[in-house]
């Protein structure tokens, strides 16, 4: 996969999505209802961020039944999979607020496939 890190560095230069990614890569895979209480965000603002990394390669995503999880695109470039976890790992007190709204959402969807 070809990714054009201009496009990639200006992805992760707005707040939203850059919360979003770090919750991403923490937890591996989440849905958009699971972002949307994590970040106390609307579902549409949620949404729309997601489908901007989307369209940048960024995430990928898979659906099960109602739900539709987002999770790193395994086939970016090593590089930019290298920068999310790091990024993510040196910053956790940045989403630790964010970690506990999710942890305490009810009715969390089941993974499965």
């Amino acid at each position: 996969m070809t990714l054009d890190p201009v496009l990639f560095y200006k992805a992760m230069a707005d707040d939203t999505r850059l919360r979003a990614l770090h919750l991403i890569v923490q937890q591996e895979e989440l849905c958009v209802c699971e972002l949307t209480e994590a970040l106390d965000l609307s579902q549409p603002k949620v949404s729309r961020h997601l489908a901007q990394l989307r369209k940048q390669g960024v995430l990928s995503d898979r659906r099960a039944g109602q739900w539709v999880f987002y999770s790193i695109n395994p086939n970016l470039p090593d590089w930019a999979k290298q920068l999310l976890q790091l990024s993510s790992d040196e910053n956790r007190s940045w989403t630790k607020s964010n970690l506990k709204r999710l942890e305490a959402m009810d009715d969390r969807p089941a993974r499965c496939c």
